[in-house]
This record gives C-alpha cells, sequence and structure tokens, in this order.
C-alpha cells in the first residue's frame, strides 16, 4: 500500500498546479496524489502536458490516479466543464477523459453520483433527497451513464470506481456494480461519508472491499446535536472511523491499494462561511424512510459507536464540535480563521502518522515518505 494525497484538498494546489504539486506532495513525504478529474491536470486535456504529468510522478516515485467527475445526470449543469470537454456532448466528453487518462496509465477513475450542496441544512443538502426529481430516477440515470461508458472503459482497461459519496448507500453502489459489471466498474471508498447514511464504516467496508480501487481517507466527528447527529471533518484518528479495522479489510482484499488522505482544506486556499454544520437527520421519519436497505442491526451498531465517541468527548479525550470549530477556524467571526496552510499541513501530518501507525501494528507494508516521519 502507498499513502498520498485527495489532489482537491492539497494544500496550495491551485496556486502550484499539477506540476509543482507533485514536487510539494513528494516534500511533504506522501507517495501519491489522486487528482479528481483528468481536467484538473490539464482543463483541455492537453496530452503533452498530461504526459509531462506522468513522467514527472514517475520519477518522484509517486502514483497517479484520477478521474471523470459526476456522473448523475440530473447535477450535470452544476459541471459544465464535462459538457464543454465533449462539445456539448457530456457522454463524448467522458469518453474523451477515459481515453486521456488510459494514455497516461490511469486506469482507475473516480466517478461521484452527487454533489453536496452546504448551503443548504440537513437532508436538503444531499440530491438524495431533491425534490424535483426521486433518489430512484437518478440512480437509474447514473446506470445509464455507466452502461453507455462501459464499453469505451472495457476498451481502454479502465474501471470507473463509483465514490460512498453523501448521498449514496453502500447497498446502492454494489447494485450499480453488479448491474453494470464489475469488469468495468468498481468502488472509491470514502471511510467517512457513509456515516451521513447511517452506515456504519466497517459494515460497509466489508460490504465493498471486493470491489474498492481507490479511496479518499478521511475522518469524522460524529455525535448528537439538535436535530440529529454532527459531522465534521477530522485528523485520522480524531474521529469516529475505526482504521484498526478498516485498513486490515482493504489490505487483505487489495494488498496495492493506494490510501488517499482526504483532508480538511485550507483557509488559506477556499475561504469559507462559520459554521457550516453538516446535521445528519437521523431521527427524522423522512430521512429514515429514505435508507429502506438500513438494517436494525447496523443501525445499532452505528449508535453503539457514536455512545462510545461521546463518551471520550465527555471525558475531554475529543473536543466537541463547537470547541474545535473556535480553535480551527475563529468562530464565530470567520474573517479571524487560523485554520491555514500551515495548520492544513499539520492535518496531513497527523493523519499520515496516524495511518501509518496503524499499518505497521497490523503488519501491512505501507510505502511513506521521511518526511511524515521525522514529523511525527
Amino acid at each position: 500500500m502507498k499513502l498520498g494525497i485527495d489532489g482537491q484538498k492539497l494544500p496550495e494546489v491551485r496556486k502550484r498546479g499539477p506540476l509543482a504539486s507533485l514536487d510539494h506532495v513528494h516534500e511533504l513525504g506522501l507517495k501519491g496524489i489522486f487528482f479528481s478529474t483528468a481536467l484538473d491536470m490539464s482543463p483541455d486535456l492537453d496530452p503533452g502536458l498530461l504526459m509531462d504529468i506522468r513522467s514527472k510522478a514517475d520519477e518522484l516515485g509517486l502514483y497517479l490516479e484520477s478521474g471523470l467527475g459526476k456522473i448523475n445526470p440530473y447535477c450535470s449543469a452544476e459541471a459544465p466543464e464535462l459538457r464543454a470537454i465533449g462539445a456539448g456532448d457530456i457522454i463524448a466528453g467522458f469518453a474523451r477523459m477515459i481515453e486521456a487518462n488510459a494514455a497516461i496509465g490511469c486506469h482507475e477513475l473516480w466517478v461521484s453520483p452527487g454533489n453536496f450542496k452546504p448551503a443548504y441544512l440537513g437532508r436538503l443538502a444531499v440530491d438524495r433527497f431533491r425534490t424535483d426529481v426521486t433518489w430512484e430516477e437518478q440512480l437509474c440515470g447514473i446506470e445509464k451513464v455507466l452502461s453507455k461508458l462501459a464499453p469505451i472503459a472495457r476498451a481502454n482497461g479502465t474501471h470507473l470506481n463509483i465514490e460512498t459519496h453523501d448521498e449514496i448507500t453502500s447497498f446502492e453502489i454494489l447494485r450499480l456494480v453488479e448491474k453494470v459489471g464489475a469488469d468495468c466498474v468498481g468502488v472509491v471508498l470514502d471511510t467517512a461519508n457513509m456515516l451521513q447514511r447511517g452506515e456504519h464504516p466497517v459494515f460497509a467496508a466489508r460490504r465493498l472491499a471486493p470491489y474498492v480501487r481507490q479511496t479518499h481517507i478521511k475522518d469524522a466527528y460524529v455525535a448528537r446535536a439538535p436535530g440529529g447527529l454532527d459531522f465534521q471533518t477530522r485528523p485520522c484518528g480524531g474521529g469516529i472511523v475505526d482504521f484498526g479495522t478498516i485498513i486490515p479489510i482493504l489490505a487483505e482484499a487489495r494488498p496495492d491499494l493506494n490510501l488517499s488522505l482526504e483532508v480538511a482544506q485550507s483557509t488559506d486556499d477556499k475561504r469559507r462561511e462559520a459554521n457550516p454544520r453538516q446535521c445528519i437527520q437521523i431521527d427524522d421519519p423522512v430521512w429514515r424512510a429514505g435508507h429502506p436497505d438500513l438494517t436494525e442491526h447496523e443501525l445499532e451498531a452505528y449508535l453503539a459507536m457514536i455512545d462510545a465517541y461521546e463518551l471520550r468527548i465527555a471525558l475531554g479525550e475529543i473536543e466537541n464540535w463547537e470547541d474545535y470549530e473556535a480553535s480551527r477556524y475563529g468562530y464565530p467571526t470567520y474573517q479571524q480563521q487560523s485554520y491555514g496552510l500551515a495548520e492544513a499541513i499539520t492535518f496531513i501530518r497527523d493523519s499520515g502518522r496516524h495511518i501509518s501507525d496503524i499499518c505497521k501494528r497490523s503488519g501491512i507494508p505501507l510505502a511513506y515518505g521521511s518526511a511524515i516521519a521525522k514529523a511525527a
């Protein structure tokens, strides 16, 4: 296994550009980068630039991963660049990206079934609960897009890997893999997003492990709050996710899997409003009815996990939502935000240390650089 990073959350990635960002990844001691789409490497899919990026990654000994973007047709208007790269034809755009990625040896490609809308609270922040189109209709649309792309993916030796994103469940991802075919569709396991759907991360990892081909390694605070549960990204080891169980599950299924840290984005890179709370409305009847696959057994385990985490909060081992927000972001006046470049790099190094410690204890070989070890 190799420990790398999600390129979208790498500090200063837009400022530095893809080539200099590879140097930055190497300097941080990480072993690879996962660009969300080929367009993040080259907006016009310039084959020369893409090959330069591939060559530099190889020179530095870094893995290079990529993706296509959002494949929910009801979200296409939210990502006009995907249509534009196909000269108005979004399927042609995806096809171009598959071929451009394959030309530089990127055959594992991220796809996502929706967009998170932080401006809205609770269930309306995710496409699962849109009121203009049902989630079943959206899943049907996603299946149709995947089916249209499947022959192109097969011809290029490529897998289109569905992320365990905020709006979709692991059960639904499994059904999509089975319907379209595991020879061209896989999974990007985000280790924390399934918490938004009331799923236990260990249960979901076990369900999906045979099909996991890419990762977003992320931890989160989840605890009771008005309206349901608060969700807040935390460094690996500081949240509720049991990496000590999940990493060995993934290593057994795919020993060469790359582990890409997804960290909280630096406010130097993206300013944000204070208090963007992500409420999981787990007690709401509409929310509960929207998760027909969730069993009582798993829900009971999920709530027991939260009880154990809340005990650690009560004992002072874990900062509560408000204190963490205040210490990292200058709550309530976001003009005083303190989570800048240095803090984001500390977040990366703390997360890297936790994952590397898990691997050492489990006897799992993990490639990572000396910079992380020295920082630890």
